[in-house]
């Protein structure tokens, strides 16, 4: 029995199979509301037969988003228009559904990546960034405000009334973006992190407003919600953020009740050096996984259906996340079943394209065509 489709869960949202969609800006919101994109796009990826699909990063504030076309959850407008994308996708998919929370912090106030995603100055298109210290992504960017002790309020105010508008909706789980170079991640690295009170300099300090964060989310959503934290597991910078303090900020959720971690790694920087190639973040998921026990998404260049089975047998993590690659080949998972044996969901409008040699793939469908 293939172990990629065994079934798993986090906390109590259970899963039918190991294979998740990671969150991926799409950039096509209108002042951060679901547009028909998002109808046409998480659409067509819960038919995929993975079992889980993480929406996009999004903002929890206007001020949060990556750029001017960011998805947002800070008003019930917001919410309302994300919930016809939800009831369509609960009409035709048993695919489990999670909300990326995110702010941007520095790297807020950006083009959208095809029209060079450069740093947008406050203006009639940009606003004003924030961050843990005044200090920039990049050198000639804006340079970001340091929070205060009322800004470090909203933040958390802002990301507990986006959780709520997320369980609202019916959305199963939760992850705080804390990866990338964003705000919480900007907190956690000592490249972005200058402050010299207590949420900078010692690791613990560096921690403590993603933790505090995290807390605040977590108590404002039943258990029954998962809530995890995806993190960068290395800035790929000297000095920067490793992925030792990375083992040292997953034990510290799993003390607070975290269900996942999703690892990834890089964005702090514009010095990174990343050494690119097959599975090259999954080393980081297997260290966090072997030193914290807890349950672990790898993600970054998993293309093969053998590659992520082997990740699940050799016990590096517990689930494998697919994004560029399932964008590219939308059905992945059916793909991946067939190479390995196992069945996937698909609709019944669709079973008449189970290959003769791949009959069990969809199980036992008697499906005949008139």
């Amino acid at each position: 029995m293939s172990r990629l489709f065994s079934p798993y869960a986090l906390g109590s949202v259970q899963l039918k199979n190991r294979i998740a969609i990671a969150p991926m800006c799409q950039y096509s919101a209108v002042e951060g509301l679901a547009t028909d994109w998002h109808m046409i796009h998480l659409g067509h990826l819960a038919l995929s037969g993975a079992a889980l699909l993480m929406l996009e990063a999004t903002a929890v504030s206007p001020e949060a988003r990556i750029s001017p076309a960011d998805l947002g959850l800070w008003s019930d407008g917001h919410q309302g228009a994300l919930a016809p994308v939800i009831a369509a996708i609960r009409k035709y998919s048993p695919i489990v559904l999670a909300v990326q929370l995110a702010h941007a912090g520095r790297k807020a106030s950006s083009a959208v990546p095809w029209e060079g995603g450069a740093n947008i100055a406050p203006g009639p298109v940009g606003w004003q960034t924030v961050a843990p210290s005044a200090v920039p992504h990049a050198e000639g960017e804006t340079v970001p405000l340091a929070l205060d002790e009322a800004g470090l309020q909203k933040v958390k105010d802002d990301f507990v009334a986006a959780a709520r508008r997320v369980h609202a909706l019916g959305i199963e789980a939760i992850e705080l973006h804390a990866a990338h170079g964003y705000l919480l991640h900007q907190f956690l690295s000592p490249l972005a992190n200058r402050r010299t009170d207590r949420y900078g300099g010692s690791l613990e300090n560096r921690m403590r407003f993603p933790l505090e964060v995290f807390d605040a989310v977590r108590a404002a959503v039943p258990e029954t919600v998962a809530v995890g934290v995806r993190i960068s597991a290395s800035d790929w910078v000297d000095g920067g953020w490793d992925v030792e303090q990375s083992i040292a900020f997953a034990n510290a959720l799993k003390e607070r009740g975290t269900h996942f971690m999703h690892v990834s790694s890089g964005g702090i920087s514009p010095l990174q050096k990343i050494p690119v190639g097959p599975g090259y973040q999954i080393q980081f998921a297997a260290r966090i996984r072997e030193a914290t026990g807890l349950p672990t998404i790898g993600v970054g260049l998993i293309t093969e259906a053998e590659q992520a089975e082997s990740i699940i047998l050799q016990g590096q993590a517990d689930m494998v996340a697919l994004a560029r690659g399932i964008l590219y080949d939308p059905r992945w998972p059916w793909h991946a079943a067939a190479r390995l044996g196992a069945q996937v969901d698909a609709p019944p409008q669709y079973w008449r394209s189970q290959p003769r040699e791949y009959k069990a793939l969809f199980g036992d469908t008697q499906l005949g065509q008139r």
